[in-house]
């Protein structure tokens, strides 16, 4: 039976405060900070782990071994004789969200009747442009099943792709056919656009998709220049529901019309400016929530602990719950430690829908499985990490021991 199956990226051990991501505000304002990657992973697990309490389908993807002594290789250096930059770019744990490893089309939207799963280049910041290879692989494990997946390479340079941030699937129910929707961007003040169109239309074209049901729409100039270097900062889709800031899109009005002609019972949740600014949406992270469709029906928001603090976003959530709209209750997790890196729920999860019996069964979350990455996160991730760690042979090698670890542990050796 196809379901949507949420894919959590475990926040990695080498989980920093580096600011490698231009355009990125909260990695920015916290350059410099001592992280503490154990309660990042373990905040996040305990997401996860709610998540499934709650009846919805889980699945977990493992952090990249880092350093990417590969990567470094392929730039002529070493760890050991790399500059500074270098090695932050080489240990950067930003593989840890998940909605940028992939652009995922479920099976009843493709020509073939398969799942496709194009993999996210990356390629407009250093520090993220070396994920693709091990994600790559991991994906190839995950969905190995020819039956019912196909994985793609990333589509090539120039043309940056950020994955299923800047991609929105809206329907009637998720085991129905699709409306797909590739968002892009053209500019953002000083801030580059991430995601560009011909990418978007490629990853349409690899996937099967029926040309009258994918949508392009571009992303506002004023999102991107606050802050919304992803869509899902601004805008979010569950089913047959869009949930969006009302300065999101360039042109919103030809893309509301779209979608009510071709989603059947097509509701549209827009926040006005006048409710919540686009520096209050961007700074809560509150459309960077995960909106999803309870076992009961009804829709809720999994929201960051930021959401319920600043007073403008939490008004306004209280007031939305309590009317007749389609969202009907707020869960709130404390994921601090994450967000301090510029993301937040919905960026540590990469949807898929498909059958869970055809997917690899060591990446679905259970709570056996939970309960051994969190003992083996306790045990060996760091606790704290400075940025002048960075540069410790030692820390590299705790890394080292860390990743074998969890990749032992669940049984994964062809991740180690």
């Amino acid at each position: 039976m196809l379901t949507e199956i949420n894919f959590d990226g475990i926040v990695g051990p080498s989980h920093n405060y580096g600011g490698l991501s231009l355009g990125n505000l909260a990695s920015a304002r916290n350059l410099g900070r001592t992280s503490a990657p154990r309660a990042a992973a373990l905040q996040g697990l305990a997401k996860m782990r709610a998540n499934l309490e709650r009846g919805l389908p889980q699945g977990f993807f493992l952090p990249q071994r880092r350093p990417d002594r590969t990567w470094l290789g392929q730039l002529g250096t070493a760890m050991e004789d790399a500059s500074s930059v270098l090695r932050a770019n080489a240990l950067s744990a930003s593989a840890m969200w998940a909605a940028n490893a992939a652009t995922v089309s479920p099976a009843v939207d493709t020509a073939d009747g398969r799942c496709h799963l194009t993999v996210a280049n990356l390629v407009t910041m250093p520090h993220r442009s070396h994920e693709w290879r091990d994600t790559l692989a991991q994906l190839c494990v995950a969905f190995a099943d020819p039956a019912h997946f196909a994985v793609h390479a990333p589509v090539p340079a120039p043309f940056g792709d950020e994955g299923a941030a800047n991609h929105m699937r809206l329907c009637s129910r998720h085991d129905e056919p699709g409306v797909e929707v590739f968002v892009y961007g053209e500019g953002g003040g000083p801030f580059p656009a991430r995601q560009h169109p011909q990418a978007s239309e490629a990853v349409a074209r690899i996937h099967g998709l029926d040309p009258a049901r994918a949508l392009f729409a571009r992303q506002s100039d004023e999102a991107i220049a606050a802050g919304a270097f992803h869509n899902d900062v601004v805008a979010v889709a569950n089913e047959r529901v869009l949930f969006a800031h009302e300065q999101a899109f360039a042109a919103k009005a030809e893309l509301f019309a779209a979608l009510t002609g071709a989603v059947p019972g097509f509701e549209l949740v827009e926040v006005p400016a006048a409710l919540v600014s686009l520096e209050d949406a961007i700074a809560s992270y509150l459309f960077n929530a995960q909106l999803v469709t309870l076992p009961s029906a009804e829709m809720a928001l999994v929201l960051p602990g930021e959401a319920r603090d600043n007073a403008a976003v939490w008004r306004y959530l209280e007031a939305l719950v309590a009317g007749n709209g389609p969202i009907r209750h707020l869960f709130v997790h404390d994921l601090r430690e994450s967000m301090a890196n510029g993301g937040g729920p919905a960026c540590l999860r990469l949807r898929v829908v498909a059958d869970p019996d055809t997917v690899d069964p060591r990446f679905i979350a259970t709570p056996a499985r939970l309960d051994a990455i969190e003992a083996v996160v306790s045990t060996y991730w760091p606790e704290t990490i400075a940025v002048g760690d960075l540069d410790d042979p030692d820390l590299w090698a705790r890394l080292d021991r860390a990743h074998a670890a969890l990749c032992a542990a669940l049984d994964l050796p062809e991740l180690g």
